[in-house]
């Protein structure tokens, strides 16, 4: 989605296509058929990562690379032309504009946040929907609390940003328009970080254009606490949303104390999953 959101940011003359190597090979002809490469992965792909990267190096393409894992190790990366860091929507017109005078710096980064309600909608249509059994959309970043084992906040701060509803409705509208009838994943670290407009503004929207539409069911990803707003969860289950995954890495109360995820605290979670079900929501979770 990240690459999908970048390509839409790209200059309307830059003929682009998306290798997404979690479902299809990096060929010979992708290499061939490229100037330059924009890579992104997470800590987790970091040997894979090398290696596509010195396959783009042979080909004698430029790469220009971005995302978590670069975050962290970009030391690592001595191949790489030029990094565009932290969020796109503020260092990538820097890069771009560099880059068209023919003097693009090696390293772009920023400590300010995006305006989400200025992000353009992801480039769908580069994807082959068929190969993938859920789509990701992002309403929100960021998240209010300050679990320390957690790198969100780091990358993406303690205040929730979020898309208008318009943008969400535009960016699932542009799905549906595509042929997808599958899951859509709320990418949010914190889907319900901002309560008061989930409830008053994106849930009835969704409500709202989810009439006359069977499929398309949405899943998320939420802290514990949403156990304590049946209005909430009625709201979101209405809204089409049948899944929530929940950050319960631990019950014991020194863990807890020790990571800060004091949310969790004080609470008996066997309740709290049982309380996410009966609203019609099915609540997963990894294990202690």
């Amino acid at each position: 989605m990240g690459l999908l959101t970048v390509a839409s940011m790209l200059p309307a003359e830059w003929v682009v296509r998306l290798v997404d190597t979690n479902v299809q090979e990096l060929t010979k002809e992708d290499l061939a058929w490229a100037d330059c490469a924009f890579i992104s992965a997470m800590v987790v792909q970091r040997e894979s990562t090398l290696r596509i990267i010195a396959l783009c190096k042979e080909s004698g393409l430029l790469v220009v690379a971005g995302g978590p894992l670069f975050m962290s190790d970009r030391e690592q990366f001595a191949s790489v032309d030029h990094f565009v860091l932290n969020e796109a929507e503020v260092t990538l017109p820097e890069f771009l504009k560099d880059f068209a005078l023919g003097n693009a710096q090696r390293l772009y980064t920023s400590h300010r946040f995006a305006d989400l309600q200025r992000t353009p909608m992801p480039k769908w249509e580069l994807l082959d929907l068929k190969r993938y059994a859920g789509m990701s959309i992002q309403f929100s970043r960021g998240c209010p609390f300050h679990c320390d084992f957690c790198n969100v906040t780091a990358l993406l701060g303690h205040r929730v940003r979020t898309k208008t509803s318009q943008q969400i409705i535009a960016e699932l509208d542009s799905l549906y328009k595509l042929g997808w009838r599958d899951e859509v994943f709320f990418v949010d670290d914190n889907f319900i970080g901002n309560k008061a407009f989930l409830k008053k503004d994106l849930l009835p929207a969704l409500i709202y254009w989810r009439k006359n539409k069977k499929d398309l069911l949405f899943i998320t990803e939420a802290s514990i606490d949403i156990a304590d707003d049946t209005p909430l969860m009625k709201l979101m289950a209405k809204a089409g949303f049948n899944k929530v995954f929940l950050g319960i890495e631990t019950p014991e109360e020194a863990c807890l104390t020790e990571c800060s995820k004091h949310q969790n605290m004080n609470r008996n979670l066997a309740e709290d999953v049982k309380n996410i079900q009966r609203m019609g929501l099915e609540a997963s979770r990894p294990c202690p």
